[in-house]
């Protein structure tokens, strides 16, 4: 340590030496935080040494020894400042050389959201229909056992109850989430009797105790017609499913109908596509027979009109007067179908990377 004053000003004089060679060649951060450290740290950089050892000198001397010192430290603080600014500075001009913007080019678009498939598919069915002049309507998803059974002739005893394994609303016997849509043709009849002419579509949510599996699931989408007046001919159901079912898969597609039974249609059909996998020619996914199953459908049946009447309390629509046509299917079936799906469930497990395998 020095012993005098002029001991002391020659050692701030090599330490000024010393701190200028290592703050030359302290090229980053970590290095110019050693400088730092070295010469200013408070507990054993070497200005701060000096310093402590401005007691071993008396009066004047230590005065001047003691702003002597204080120049040194400010001087290196100051260049130590500057050579952080310099680095900051270069630093800056180096990211921004690697981070170069070009103008000219085009904006990134914002993500968006899309409309689920089955969304997707029911508007365009809706579409159609439209466009052949049906009226879209649709009733509540919790209904009562009147509409969903008793208007469409199925009675508490009826069999045909036991094709659909219903959930019924606890403690309530009455109420039921429907598990069809064509509680809705009910309905709109009864709201519209005048003039009892109707064309309409019911979509939207049905509900059945099923077992998720390939082809079911507890919640599914159904879509169905119903089309009354005067003279509609088994003729006029036949070329309506036709039509639509060749607007929607292409006027390719062959069509056929075969006999069947549902309690609320007499006579009943069901209609079956040539397999749109295979042309016909027999595949998996027909199941070597040609052909795919699409819908239900049939002639309005007389009890589903008289029940109608009987809850209006008059005779609007008279099964002598006038006939009509019925006939729904799956959603989930068309867009299956259609982009060529293997699982139902994969509608419902909200993974975006099949959601977003579906045009906008």
């Amino acid at each position: 340590m020095p012993q005098s004053f002029d001991d002391l000003k020659r050692r701030a004089r090599e330490l000024r030496q010393e701190f200028e060679e290592a703050l030359g060649g302290a090229l980053d951060a970590g290095a110019l935080q050693s400088v730092r450290d070295r010469f200013l740290g408070r507990k054993a950089g070497a200005v701060t040494a000096l310093l402590k050892s401005l007691q071993q000198l008396d009066g004047e001397a230590r005065r001047d020894a003691g702003q002597e010192l204080n120049r040194l430290k400010s001087d290196l603080e100051a260049a130590l400042t500057g050579a952080q600014e310099r680095l900051e500075d270069r630093s800056r001009e180096e990211r921004l050389g690697r981070e170069r913007l070009d103008v000219t080019l085009p904006g990134r678009p914002p993500s968006s959201g899309q409309r689920h498939p089955l969304s997707q598919v029911r508007i365009r069915l809706e579409d159609i229909f439209v466009g052949m002049g049906y009226e879209v309507f649709d009733g509540p998803e919790v209904d009562d056992d009147y509409h969903c059974f008793e208007a469409l002739n199925m009675p508490p005893d009826h069999p045909a109850r036991d094709m659909q394994d219903t959930f019924y609303l606890k403690g309530r016997r009455d109420l039921l989430l429907r598990t069809h849509t064509s509680t809705g043709q009910i309905r709109y009849m009864l709201a519209n009797p005048h003039p009892p002419e109707v064309r309409i579509i019911c979509p939207g949510k049905c509900y059945r105790r099923d077992e998720p599996d390939l082809t079911h699931s507890p919640m599914f989408h159904q879509i169905e017609a119903l089309v009354v007046g005067p003279g509609i001919t088994l003729g006029d159901l036949k070329g309506t499913i036709e039509t639509f079912l060749r607007a929607l898969f292409g006027p390719q597609q062959a069509v056929r109908f075969r006999s069947s039974f549902f309690p609320y249609t007499e006579p009943s059909v069901e209609v079956d596509l040539a397999c749109i996998a295979c042309g016909g020619a027999g595949c998996r996914v027909c199941k070597g027979t040609g052909w795919l199953e699409i819908m239900g459908s049939g002639m309005v049946h007389p009890a589903v009109f008289e029940a109608v009447n009987r809850r209006l309390g008059k005779v609007v629509y008279d099964p002598d007067e006038v006939t009509g046509f019925a006939f729904g299917l799956g959603i989930e079936r068309v867009a299956i179908l259609l982009h060529d799906v293997g699982d139902i469930r994969l509608f419902y497990e909200s993974d975006l990377r099949f959601l977003e395998q579906f045009p906008r």
